[in-house]
């Protein structure tokens, strides 16, 4: 069972690429690609109207490659009795061979987009950067029917998934060889996701999502041997009297997503037991007892005494999550984790993560997220629908939310209980961090659609309620017959 996918940057697909032809003749990979391609426009086309002969295709053809796989697979399509028109961008750049294909098996050329049941996007490849440009933005803008993106939708960048103008936005997007790091950073612009192979030999990546499957194959269940104590003793030092919610968010995570024990310290000790009676609640950190990991900050405050309690937490030697209030601490005194010799997790969202650091984000999410986490020698989770973990020295870990059902208020407090449950339990942070996105995101999702086709929105409440359902289901993607 492949344990992740792999994202690749323009350069390592080019850099494959150029191996690859050296093991097979000219022309055959742009054809493995074409052919993909005009497979999934052709099942596409069955879904969608009933059938594919008479159908018909319009290609939105640029220079290069991605012009080139449009064109032959129009010619494919051409062949099965689709009618195929292209539209050239730039005539004097188009891929000569493929529009010669195109044009032997009866396609047309034509200025206009017609009329179409489905439309190619091979406007441009990996190479490209920036906006589309005026002409090819405004056809895109006209276009009221479905989009099959060739390789990545034009307009988005291969490689930081980052949207600073005019763009396409595919129903489906037919990846060429590789995974890039835009299907995943910028998914709403991609829709599904079909990858064609084309016999790329690839590197070990530096971008990568855990498979749901080895998730729930890794998830801590209870073993023959196992007490409350060997399976993780998560401590929980959340809550105020301004935020009392944050306590039981936080806390109700932890114990939702393991079998170990939960011991809470903070202001909160009436809410928290009244929702968890199982949880052992101490107001004092120092009374807390034996704990294996830590989470501090949602709703802690930043006055003097969490301040104390946070210095006191951090002294320790265990992994300790901060997040919340909690950053807003670091951001103040930074020197607090940096150089810190046990494992520490930061999950700021992309406010927080200025005040961290004095900038924004920016455009590209993962150098930005991993500059971070090289700086201060620790794990950053940075929240987002494609929420990104990067910790030193490992590549960098993303999962994509499939929506945004989790952007409520109270939902971060989920999160850090789940992965503070999961570094107890003995994970390591990148892993702990990374699954418990997964779960997180999937829990929003289950809470959201509650068995139904249409959603509804969500607050915090039922998505902690549907963490356990979460972690069964990637429980079960783990056995055998998935």
């Amino acid at each position: 069972m492949s344990t992740q996918r792999g994202y690749f940057t323009a350069d390592e697909v080019r850099a494959a690429e150029a191996e690859l032809f050296t093991r097979v003749p000219d022309g055959v990979p742009m054809q493995r690609a074409a052919h993909g391609l005009a497979t999934v426009v052709a099942g596409e086309l069955r879904a969608r109207t009933g059938g594919v002969a008479g159908r018909s295709v319009t290609l939105l053809v640029g220079s290069g490659d991605n012009g080139g796989d449009a064109l032959w697979a129009g010619s494919m399509l051409r062949r099965r009795g689709v009618a195929v028109t292209a539209v050239l961008l730039n005539p004097a750049r188009a891929h000569a061979k493929g529009l010669a294909a195109l044009r032997k098996a009866g396609g047309r050329v034509r200025d206009e987009i017609g009329d179409p049941d489905l439309v190619i996007d091979g406007i441009v490849g990996i190479s490209g950067r920036g906006a589309l440009r005026p002409d090819a933005a405004e056809l895109v803008a006209g276009l009221r029917v479905p989009i099959v993106a060739a390789d990545l939708p034009s307009g988005v960048d291969p490689d930081t998934g980052a949207i600073t103008g005019p763009a396409v936005r595919a129903d489906v997007t037919v990846a060429f060889g590789a995974y890039k790091p835009v299907h995943v950073l910028a998914a709403p612009y991609c829709g599904r996701i079909e990858l064609v192979p084309i016999g790329l030999r690839l590197p070990e990546p530096n971008l990568a999502a855990l498979e749901p499957a080895s998730i729930g194959a890794g998830w801590p269940v209870p073993e023959a041997t196992d007490d409350k104590y060997s399976q993780g003793v998560t401590g929980v030092c959340a809550g105020s009297a301004d935020y009392p919610g944050a306590a039981v968010l936080c806390t109700g995570a932890a114990v939702a997503a393991t079998s170990g024990l939960v011991r809470y310290a903070g202001r909160g000790v009436a809410d928290v037991l009244a929702h968890f009676p199982e949880v052992i609640a101490t107001e004092h950190v120092s009374d807390v007892g034996r704990v294996q990991a830590w989470v501090f900050g949602p709703g802690a405050g930043t006055d003097a005494d969490a301040h104390k309690r946070l210095v006191e937490i951090l002294a320790t030697d265990l992994p300790v999550v901060v997040d919340a209030d909690g950053l807003t601490l670091l951001a103040a005194e930074p020197d607090l984790v940096r150089g810190r010799s046990a494992p520490t997790v930061l999950t700021p969202h992309a406010g927080e993560f200025a005040r961290l650091t004095g900038a924004e984000v920016g455009d590209d999410r993962v150098a930005a997220v991993r500059s971070l986490a090289d700086d201060w020698q620790l794990t950053v989770l940075l929240k987002g629908r494609a929420t990104l973990v990067a910790t030193p020295g490992e590549p960098a870990l993303v999962n994509e939310a499939g929506a945004s059902w989790a952007a409520t208020a109270g939902a971060g407090d989920v999160l850090s209980g789940i992965i503070g449950a999961l570094l107890a339990a003995g994970h390591t942070p990148a892993w702990a961090a990374a699954a418990a996105a997964r779960a997180h995101s999937l829990a929003a999702n289950l809470a959201a659609h509650e068995g139904h086709p249409e959603a509804a929105p969500i607050s915090a409440t039922p998505l902690l309620e549907h963490i356990r359902p979460a972690i069964r289901t990637l429980r079960a993607l783990a056995r055998p017959e998935f």
